[in-house]
């Protein structure tokens, strides 16, 4: 293994946090900590408790995405063995999630209108100096965090991080959120903090050879693992990826809400989610491999795992010129601050953008435009649309914008004018409150009000509105979580009848009759455009 030789592109970079699987909340401490107890070890004791009840339930495909342990309800001392080590080596950090909940229940019974500095003496001691007590002009009681203080305190543990090593053959994984990462034979499982270079000099042997002996000693990988990782190593020359230098926009769908848009002189993607490559698949799709070298703009819509997904964008990071992420004022504990987020695991220039800022670009200009919806009407800033010009050419990406006020559109049009090309969501249904945002809370809510507050992006006759205001010429229906590559976090599996299905039909229907190109976005698609 001493030689030069490429890392094979089906090489999976699954990142971790406590053995279970990463993503942004789990990066911030605040949310990490509520997730911990509310989230890791409630359902752990679940499954050691009952496992065939978690078995049974796997199968159940009215119960896909819930709370149940997937291991066929056997390793259970094994999980039981996770508890223990998540209670000593993250005691800390369930005191943080109970110091967080004991604050909240501070606020309620003593913040009654009054000044609320006499307060700061009952803040529990180790949330002293992290955070700043205030009320709304309703006089309601609450509290915010100064983030970057979290990030340099004891909760922000970069040694509670590691990557999964292992190769893929196909598009289908089983649903990852609701299931620790115990060892698998097949698996190279390595202790490695998210911002550690040596995850970009490995990515990078995707395409430049490297020594593959001297990556293994970097990674302090034992005999063992030594064996199965040499496996992920291949001389066979990959795939170049051919840069565009055509005189029109192309656009390429990649799955979800992945698109990427070049010309000649730049690159930017949108919320990246990619498929690999290396294995036969039964749906026509792009991959990694045809992704540019280097990327001028990744654009970030808002905090949820199907649009920031780490795995994609870990190994990514040394291609990415510049991150661009909504500014979330709010400093609230349902909206950590992207930006400190994305710098604590490493990546260099992350730009915040504000609503109707720009970022005037090479052959292009990036304006974030209001996100309306989707969010489980919670107080969340961390979600911005994006307005793309190119020249005359313009296209939107709304993501899963849920826009229940009409109005909203023509405010918008006065600022944007018509649009070209607009994409948008319509998975309608979307999950409940609970089921994202449950271990934030510190109170029970009724069940008849969490399934009220959905995660859900437009129907139809809220999605019509961007025909009949900002009059395109293309209408483009994705972030749908069809493609089976999305389906191990999405746990999406739709059939004709499904609501989504139905009202993106109605969506498609209308815009023929308008004479509007229109297309619900599956597997892979190119399009070209003239500046």
């Amino acid at each position: 293994m001493d030689k030069l030789m490429y890392l094979k592109p089906n090489v999976v970079f699954e990142p971790l946090v406590d053995r279970w699987y990463a993503w942004s909340h789990l990066i911030s401490p605040a949310t990490a900590a509520m997730n911990i107890v509310n989230r890791h070890l409630k359902i752990m004791s679940s499954y050691v408790s009952a496992p065939a009840i978690h078995a049974s339930s796997v199968k159940n495909p009215k119960m896909r995405g819930g709370p149940f342990i997937d291991l066929n309800g056997e390793r259970v001392d094994e999980v039981k063995q996770l508890i223990n080590d998540t209670m000593q080596s993250r005691s800390h950090m369930i005191e943080l999630a109970k110091s967080i909940t004991d604050l909240e229940k501070i606020l309620k019974e003593k913040g009654t209108g009054y000044s609320l500095e006499a307060l700061y003496p009952d803040v529990p001691e180790n949330l002293k100096g992290l955070v700043e007590l205030v009320y709304d002009l309703n006089n309601n009681p609450t509290y915010r965090f100064y983030e970057s203080l979290l990030y340099r305190s004891e909760f922000y543990n970069k040694s509670s991080q590691s990557i999964v090593f292992w190769l893929t053959a196909n598009d289908e994984r089983p649903f990852v959120l609701s299931t620790p990462r115990l060892d698998n034979e097949n698996v190279c499982h390595v202790p490695l903090a998210f911002d550690n270079g040596i995850i970009d000099d490995l990515a990078r042997m995707k395409k430049t050879k490297g020594n593959a002996a001297e990556m293994m000693r970097r990674l302090n990988l034992d005999d063992k693992q030594q064996q199965l990782f040499s496996t992920f190593f291949t001389e066979e020359e990959p795939v170049r990826y051919q840069k565009y230098t055509g005189d029109k926009i192309r656009m390429r769908y990649f799955g979800h809400a992945c698109i990427l848009i070049e010309t000649a002189t730049v690159s930017i993607l949108v919320d990246p989610l990619i498929s690999y490559y290396g294995f036969m698949s039964d749906i026509d799709k792009f991959s990694d491999v045809d992704l540019p070298d280097e990327i001028d703009y990744v654009l970030i819509t808002h905090n949820h795992q199907d649009h920031i997904l780490l795995e994609t964008l870990l190994p990514l990071r040394h291609k990415i010129k510049n991150i661009v992420v909504p500014d979330g004022g709010n400093r609230s504990i349902q909206d950590p601050r992207l930006k400190i987020m994305f710098e604590a695991i490493g990546f260099k220039s992350v730009l915040e953008i504000s609503e109707f800022e720009q970022i005037i670009g090479k052959d292009c200009t990036i304006t974030g435009v209001p996100f309306l919806g989707e969010h489980c009407d919670l107080d969340i800033m961390s979600k911005m649309c994006y307005h793309i010009h190119f020249g005359k050419f313009s296209v939107l990406f709304v993501a899963d914008s849920c826009i229940s006020e009409p109005m909203f559109y023509h405010r918008i049009h006065e600022f944007t004018g018509d649009i070209d090309v607009i994409c948008f969501g319509m998975e309608c249904e979307g999950a409940a409150l609970s089921w994202l945002y449950g271990p934030l809370l510190t109170y029970t809510l009724a069940r008849d009000k969490d399934h009220s507050r959905r995660l859900a992006g437009s129907n139809f006759a809220k999605g019509k509105g961007f025909v009949d205001v900002f009059h395109p010429k293309e209408i483009y229906v994705y972030a749908m979580g069809m493609e089976p590559w999305v389906e191990f976090i999405s746990s999406i599996k739709y059939t004709e009848e499904s609501g989504p299905i139905v009202e993106s039909n109605k969506m498609l229907s209308y815009c023929r009759e308008k004479n509007v190109i229109a297309e619900r976005l599956f597997g892979e698609k190119e399009l070209l455009y003239t500046k």
